[in-house]
């Protein structure tokens, strides 16, 4: 007879990259060109709504501790949770821990507005490094120098030709990258084959 398990679904669950894992651990560079791979699957992930003018605006930021970014390109966060905007009226709240999408519902309070859970939508790779910013600009078109974008700005774009949102965590720099689910396979290869070069001398 089997043994009895208290696996539940969140214990059995796979992620996108888990068949990738071992080729993004190898992919690493080290010494003055470093740069680093790796997947950091089932962050929460809720997508957010309603008038930025609204007082249901004013009731969410007080529930997420920190205020909804106004403007393109701006995050806020608040102990583990960071609001990134997305549009006009539209936000992605992330965390390394559950939202309580029922107490986000709740601020909501009848008006106009939208919480949705979609941790499932996406997954996320962190590329970090001294070389990370230049893998990165061998298939981005935004200007990733530090003058123009830096720790804190997260933005939607394309890497290769994947669709993703790219946020910038620190000055190492670390980066993370969100694309669908379904993208996420191609990415990951295609990052894997941008830091090649990374693993070798650098050419004069």
């Amino acid at each position: 007879m089997a043994e009895p398990t208290d696996a539940g679904p969140v214990g059995l669950r796979t992620s996108p990259l888990a068949h990738l894992a071992d080729r993004m651990r190898a992919a690493a560079a080290t010494g003055t060109r470093g740069v680093t791979l790796a997947e950091r699957p089932f962050l929460s992930m809720v997508n957010l709504r309603l008038g930025p003018a609204s007082e249901a605006a004013c009731r969410v930021e007080k529930t997420l501790g920190a205020p909804l970014p106004r403007e393109c390109g701006h995050t806020a966060a608040s102990g583990p949770h960071t609001a990134v905007w997305l549009g006009p009226d539209e936000w992605l709240v992330l965390s390394e821990e559950p939202i309580d999408t029922a107490e986000l519902r709740q601020a909501l309070a009848g008006d106009p507005g939208s919480v949705v859970d979609v941790s499932a939508n996406r997954t996320t790779l962190e590329l970090s490094g001294s070389a990370a910013r230049q893998v990165l600009e061998k298939g981005c078109r935004l200007d990733l120098h530090p003058r123009a974008f830096g720790p804190g700005r997260a933005v939607s774009t394309t890497v290769g030709p994947v669709p993703v949102l790219l946020w910038q965590l620190d000055d190492a720099p670390t980066y993370r990258l969100l694309p669908r689910s379904s993208f996420a396979d191609y990415l990951a290869r295609w990052l894997i084959d941008a830091m090649r070069e990374y693993r070798g001398p650098e050419v004069p």
